[in-house]
């Protein structure tokens, strides 16, 4: 089983297991329309949400190739959002990197800070060789945080799945352990 040691501190935030205390602050987002503008998902009841927080709190280490882990990221204000590795191969020592963040938060580099933590223990502390991220082709604010990650653009899957009734693109960003040592 691995499993960072809680909390994950940055300057700002702090990154901890979800627990069912976040419920409030996990639902005045996933209840939000704009949240869910490029995923597959739909806006969440309160119920809906109660779920996914009880979903998440049991997605505190990576046991098993497949497992998620879910951190909060918290500051004064609250829950602001979660970051998510996804331990996709074992072999190939690959995670696949998530994240969602309350609107009301943006614009300050909280997103980036969070998931740069994240990304930092999967790679030395979980000893990962790469990292992916992937989000739909119009998602901008998305492909920008990838970017400042230090991730390089590895793919475009033009009309690769169906989206809401149409075929949109998929974009693929990556980031190796050599070269998340040497971002400055």
């Amino acid at each position: 089983m691995f499993r960072p040691t809680y909390p994950i501190r940055t300057a700002r935030l702090t990154l901890r297991p979800v627990t069912l205390d976040d419920l409030d602050d996990v639902y005045s987002w996933q209840r939000r329309p704009d949240v869910f503008r490029w995923t597959l998902g739909e806006p969440r009841t309160r119920e809906e949400s109660r779920s996914s927080v009880l979903a998440m709190a049991g997605e505190d280490a990576l046991r098993a190739e497949g497992d998620c882990l879910t951190l909060a990221v918290a500051t004064d204000a609250g829950v602001i959002g979660t970051v998510e590795l996804v331990w996709r191969s074992r072999t190939d020592r690959t995670a696949e990197l998530g994240y969602v963040f309350h609107p009301g938060h943006g614009g300050r580099g909280l997103a980036t800070e969070a998931a740069a933590a994240l990304v930092n223990w999967g790679f030395t502390g979980f000893g990962l060789h790469r990292v992916y991220a992937r989000c739909h082709g119009r998602n901008a604010a998305s492909a920008r945080l990838m970017a400042r990650l230090g991730m390089r653009q590895e793919a475009r899957h033009v009309e690769s799945y169906l989206f809401r009734g149409e075929w949109a693109d998929q974009i693929v960003y990556a980031i190796l352990a050599s070269e998340w040592a040497r971002r400055p």
